[in-house]
């Protein structure tokens, strides 16, 4: 195993690429219209876009394709992961547990996600309020699939093996007596060597965060130096028959269908500061004039909820589809963004100043919280667009990994 690389630091800001691609981070701006290598800029965010700067966690990724671009999510086997915490009735009893049994390699083959098991918890995952605490045992690598948790992050604890992680911040190995964090909608997945066992602590809502020091001194307790972030790196591969990427939404599995593009750098008050139950956002007439930016609105996993509806006019990210007297609801952690024909547009448009949005108004919900459709949303009304997906899905790869020097969407080298 190749040396792995990291940069010290509990809760840095931190900016790091790939040797193999030097030069990969857009200098002094996140999202230029062309980015270099031809990359797609992509925001994960893990807070509020409205929470104080002490508390406002986000990260510009620079993917070979936005996450966004993927088959529609399917419902798959839950195992044994759940959020019911009324199953059985409270026991007020003391309770231990012999060690967990690994299953064996020779008899069934169990990866990370097919491994874990819920223990026990409180709370609710809709409200982003409470946790649970999961155990995982498994024998087998992960192989041509991810994994994300749109509930929650993972504290994770192994017992038993090493873990060798590949998350879209970087590579790093986890080791019994170390632990790490993959916070909540980070996509990763999991090497083992051996049977493997350990133990997750998961919140909702929340990020951890080193505890106060107070009256014990400057130097007591855990250091953020102590915590280590890996550094940028890609992979560019095509899977026969597709990547597989697995969701935890709501404390349920879903899966789709996407190629694996792996290249990062690093109102209605509720009781968190700058965090909404629900804000009101419009979209009004105005002028765009940014220079040397991608206009259109980002490519984006969000970790608030967002309803979008349109009065009148056309949503200038999706020109199509999108109508007047209709709606969009993007859960948390799901990926959204400009479709297909509006990047390529928008990408190799000249930036002189112009009007957007003339005759338009949209708006949007956005919440903290994460909404459940009901019956009526997804069947009664017969108004679901089952295609929407598909406005993605000609998205292509521009990665030119021999050239950094942006090149416009037909080829002609960018100044």
């Amino acid at each position: 195993m190749a040396e792995l690389k990291y940069i010290p630091g509990f809760g840095n800001e931190c900016a790091s690429e790939d040797p193999r691609c030097p030069g990969a981070l857009p200098e002094g701006q996140n999202n230029p219209q062309v980015c270099p290598y031809n990359l797609y800029a992509e925001q994960l965010s893990g807070s509020a876009f409205t929470c104080p700067r002490s508390t406002n966690k986000r990260s510009w990724l620079y993917r070979i394709l936005p996450s966004v671009s993927h088959k529609p999510f399917e419902s798959i086997d839950q195992g044994h992961i759940t959020h019911n915490w009324d199953e059985v009735d409270p026991d007020p009893n003391q309770l231990r547990w012999k060690p967990f049994e690994i299953p064996k390699a020779s008899q069934k083959k169990v990866d990370f996600v097919s491994g874990l098991h819920t223990l026990c918890g409180a709370g609710d995952i809709k409200s982003n309020n409470g946790l649970a605490i999961h155990i995982f045992l498994c024998n087998t690598s992960m192989e041509n699939r991810c994994f994300y948790n749109s509930d929650g992050d993972f504290l994770i604890v192994p017992q038993k093996g090493k873990l060798h992680i590949y998350t879209e911040f970087g590579k790093m190995l986890v080791q019994p007596n170390e632990i790490c964090v993959i916070q909540r909608g980070m996509r990763f997945s999991i090497d083992v060597f051996e049977e493997t066992r350990g133990y997750i602590l998961e919140v909702y809502g929340v990020h951890f965060e080193l505890p106060d020091l107070g009256p014990i001194g400057a130097n007591g307790l855990a250091n953020p130096r102590d915590f280590l972030i890996p550094v940028a790196w890609y992979e560019d591969r095509q899977v026969p028959g597709g990547y597989t990427v697995i969701n935890k939404y709501q404390g349920k599995l879903f899966a789709a269908k996407q190629d694996p593009s792996i290249f990062t750098v690093l109102t209605a008050k509720s009781l968190r500061p700058g965090v909404a139950i629900a804000d009101f956002v419009i979209f009004p007439p105005r002028w765009g004039v940014a220079d040397k930016t991608f206009r259109p609105p980002y490519y984006h996993r969000n970790c608030m909820s967002e309803f979008m509806g349109l009065i009148k006019g056309h949503y200038e990210a999706k020109q199509g589809g999108f109508l007047p007297g209709g709606g969009s609801l993007h859960s948390s952690m799901t990926p959204h963004g400009p479709d297909a024909d509006c990047f390529e547009k928008a990408s190799k448009a000249k930036l002189a100043p112009e009007r957007i949005a003339d005759g338009t108004m949209a708006f949007m919900f956005e919440s903290s919280l994460s909404m459940a459709v009901t019956k009526w949303g997804l069947k009664t009304s017969n108004c679901l667009d089952e295609n929407y997906y598909k406005c993605w899905e000609p998205l292509k790869s521009h990665f030119t990994p021999n050239s950094r020097k942006p090149a416009g969407l037909n080829g002609a080298l960018l100044p």
